[in-house]
């Protein structure tokens, strides 16, 4: 009788350590699952992704469906702006051959440094190949630039010239230069199609250039200091422009071309890049030096959410169903995946020397 009473607690003793490692065994890998879930989950068999390397003059393309570097493509000097055609087939990389100078370093300092003007332009890499075919023409200093809906232009921002080009893919050549604010950077054409906005980082404001004359119609004060970046809401009735210097995001009525309201962003933060969600949902800004990406809610134009990405994020993308976004993490050479639904980072992806830019575009 004895002997059966050992047997019977032994027996629950071993059930409950069982059912307690059972638990914990669930419990401690629950990040990791949902983390598979969502790249599982995600919407990763028709693109591909591609990720500037300022400081190795390379392109790295990545598989979202792996979340892996599978190409690296050499395309010149100083690699930042990156977009892809419409039809996925080709992939455009902002060129400069002007020096690299730290924020820290002096202007005079800087400008004792050598320029190489032969290196400006915007590299033309055909996916299928995965080469570098050529280099199109632009101004000086070439950062960023968008593409025309039909593929057919580019409107290139060139930094040390305070000009926009605006270069016809097919014949090679700038067919216009249009004057901005100085040091242009971010470049965003309107919803619409009909106007280019470009962000003036000295002036403080953005220059409006229409797409028809090529003319500039009007140029806005942001109210904040060092503009970067532009985008808009899908139906076009705001645009959103982050202030690096200002640590916030200026709203903007493209109609009245009149700024409504700012976002003050989390201390720290020097907001970047900007993403917008094809259904408008949500704004995307990447905060440089503050290591996070901000989520702002467009309905009452404050800050809702954040995660920490990783180091200085610059350059954001955000894949087509809305599930997933990617952050070029300067310093830290490399790539942050995040689930957008629980904001949280479900990957880190080694790539080049200092990433920039990140782009996303239909496999062709």
């Amino acid at each position: 009788m004895e002997l059966l009473v050992h047997q019977a607690r032994f027996v629950l003793v071993v059930a409950l350590l069982a059912a307690c490692t059972s638990r914990n065994e669930r419990a401690i890998p629950a990040a990791d699952s949902s983390a598979a879930r969502a790249v599982s989950a995600r919407d990763t068999s028709r693109t591909l992704l591609y990720v500037s390397n300022e400081d190795s003059r390379n392109i790295s393309l990545i598989d979202p469906a792996t979340d892996s570097v599978i190409a690296t493509i050499e395309v010149g000097m100083r690699p930042r702006g990156v977009k892809v055609s419409p039809d996925g087939r080709t992939v455009y990389v902002a060129l400069s051959g002007s020096p690299k100078c730290p924020p820290t370093m002096p202007d005079a300092e800087c400008a004792k440094k050598v320029a190489d003007r032969s290196q400006d332009g915007v590299a033309v890499v055909d996916v299928a190949t995965r080469k570098t075919t050529k280099v199109l023409p632009a101004g000086i200093d070439p950062e960023t630039f968008d593409v025309s809906a039909d593929g057919r232009t580019l409107y290139v921002s060139n930094e040390d010239a305070g000009t926009l080009s605006i270069v016809d893919v097919a014949s090679g050549k700038v067919t216009t230069n249009v004057r901005t604010g100085r040091e242009p950077e971010g470049v965003t054409i309107a919803p619409d199609g009909k106007t280019v906005w470009v962000t003036g980082e000295t002036d403080h404001n953005v220059t409006v250039v229409d797409v028809g004359s090529g003319k500039s119609l009007a140029q806005i004060d942001t109210k904040g200091k060092r503009p970067r970046a532009v985008g808009f809401l899908p139906d076009g009735s705001k645009a959103y422009v982050t202030n690096e210097q200002s640590g916030t995001v200026a709203v903007i009525d493209p109609a009245a071309r009149t700024v409504r309201g700012s976002i003050t962003l989390p201390d720290g933060a020097k907001p970047m890049g900007v993403a917008v969600a094809d259904d408008g949902s949500r704004i995307y800004v990447s905060t440089g030096r503050g290591g996070e990406v901000v989520v702002i809610d467009p309905k009452r134009d404050s800050v809702v959410a954040s995660v920490k990405v990783g180091q200085r994020p610059w350059g954001i993308a955000l894949s087509a169903d809305g599930n997933t976004l990617y952050s070029a993490n300067g310093p830290g050479n490399d790539v942050s995946v995040v689930d957008t639904k629980s904001m949280a980072v479900v990957r880190h992806v080694p790539v080049g020397s200092v990433p920039w830019g990140v782009a996303i575009g239909a496999k062709p």
